[in-house]
C-alpha cells in the first residue's frame, strides 16, 4: 500500500518546490486527503487549543454525553446502529459573521485562543486554494473568488470528541460520508486514532501525527475541478479506550455563491462525459442535510433539476 501523503510546507519556499507541488497534485488526484507539516501555526498554539478543548469536554460535555448514551439505551446495545454517531460536538461559525460569543460554556481564554487558531487556518485555506489553482492551471485567486458569494466565504469549526465506546463494532464514531463544502482543515488527536478514508475499496487510517493539519477536499471542489479532484468517503471508528479530539474547520463557499465547473477544465474534460451541475451553494447544503450519509452522485444529479433560489446568471466572471 502506498504511504499516506504528508506535505512539508516549508519545502514550498526552496528548490524542492516543484516536487512538493507534484506531491500535492498527486494527493488531490489520487487521495482527496493529505497531511501538512510545518504549516505556520505554532506548536504552542496547537498545544494550547488541544488542552483547552479536552478540558472543556471534561468540564461541560462529558456528563451530557453519558446522559445521552443512557437515554438512548446504548450501553446494552447488541445490534448494529446505523442512524447515530458516537460523538460529542459543538459548532462555531467564524465567517461571514462569528457566533463564538454566543456559544455557551466557553470561557474567555478558550474563545480568544480559538479565534487566534482559526485566523491561522483561514490563511492556510486560502494559501492551499491558490496552490490548487497553480496545479490546475487556473488563474491565481480563481477558487477563492468562486467561493466568495456576495458576503465572502463561509467558515466554521466543528469541535468533536469521540469518547471510549464499549461496542465499537456496533456503532461508528462518525458514519461514512463525503464533506459537502470546499476545503477542510483538521487538527486531530495525535494519540487516539480513528479517522479512515476509502481508497481503492479499502479503508485506510489517516495517521495521527503531532502538530499536523489534515486536509481533505469537499464536494464543491469536485464540481469546480470537473471531477479532476474528488471528495472522498471517510469515517471515524469508535475506540474502546481513549477520548479522540477532532477540530475540523470548513472553508466553504458563501451561501449565495454559484458553483460550477471552471470553464477551462470543463473544456479539457469534455471527452470524459462527466457533467457536473451549476447550482447555488445554499441549495446544495439544504439537499445535503438530509442525505449526508448517502452517496454523493445522486446529490449531483438532483442539483441538475432543482430550481435555484437565486439567478444562476450571477456566476463569477471567468478569465
Amino acid at each position: 500500500m502506498e504511504s499516506f501523503p504528508v506535505i512539508n510546507m516549508e519545502k514550498l519556499n526552496g528548490e524542492e518546490r516543484g516536487a512538493t507541488m507534484e506531491s500535492i497534485k498527486d494527493a488531490c488526484e489520487n487521495w482527496g486527503f493529505f497531511e501538512l507539516m510545518n504549516h505556520g501555526i505554532t506548536h504552542e498554539l496547537m498545544d494550547k487549543i488541544e488542552k483547552m478543548t479536552k478540558e472543556h469536554y471534561k468540564k461541560c460535555m462529558e456528563q451530557r454525553f453519558k446522559e445521552l448514551v443512557a437515554s438512548k439505551a446504548l450501553q446494552g446495545v447488541d445490534s448494529e446502529i446505523n442512524d447515530m454517531d458516537w460523538e460529542s460536538t459543538f459548532y462555531v461559525r467564524h465567517l461571514p459573521t462569528s457566533n463564538i460569543s454566543e456559544i455557551p460554556d466557553l470561557d474567555d481564554d478558550y474563545r480568544k485562543t480559538m479565534k487566534e487558531f482559526v485566523v491561522g487556518l483561514e490563511k492556510m485555506a486560502e494559501q492551499l486554494l491558490d496552490l490548487l489553482c497553480e496545479n490546475l492551471g487556473l488563474e491565481k485567486g480563481y477558487l477563492k473568488k468562486a467561493f466568495y458569494g456576495s458576503k465572502g466565504p463561509s467558515f466554521g469549526t466543528k469541535v468533536s470528541n469521540y469518547p471510549p465506546c464499549p461496542k465499537p463494532e456496533l456503532i461508528k464514531g462518525l458514519r461514512a460520508h463525503t464533506d459537502a463544502g470546499g476545503i477542510i482543515l483538521l487538527f486531530q488527536d495525535d494519540k487516539v486514532s480513528g479517522l479512515q478514508l476509502l481508497k481503492d475499496g479499502q479503508w485506510i487510517d489517516v495517521p495521527p501525527m503531532r502538530h499536523s493539519i489534515v486536509v481533505n477536499l469537499g464536494d464543491q471542489l469536485e464540481v469546480i475541478t470537473n471531477g479532476k479532484y474528488k471528495s472522498v468517503l471517510h469515517r471515524v471508528i469508535a475506540q474502546t479506550d481513549g477520548n479522540r479530539m477532532s477540530i475540523a474547520s470548513f472553508y466553504n463557499p458563501g451561501s449565495d455563491a454559484v458553483i460550477y465547473p471552471a470553464p477551462s477544465l470543463d473544456a479539457e474534460e469534455q471527452q470524459s462525459q462527466v457533467e457536473y451541475p451549476k447550482f447555488v451553494f445554499e441549495d446544495y447544503m439544504k439537499l445535503y442535510a438530509g442525505l449526508k450519509f448517502q452517496a454523493k452522485e445522486p446529490r449531483f444529479e438532483a442539483m441538475k433539476t432543482m430550481p435555484p433560489t437565486i439567478s444562476l446568471g450571477d456566476a463569477i466572471a471567468t478569465v
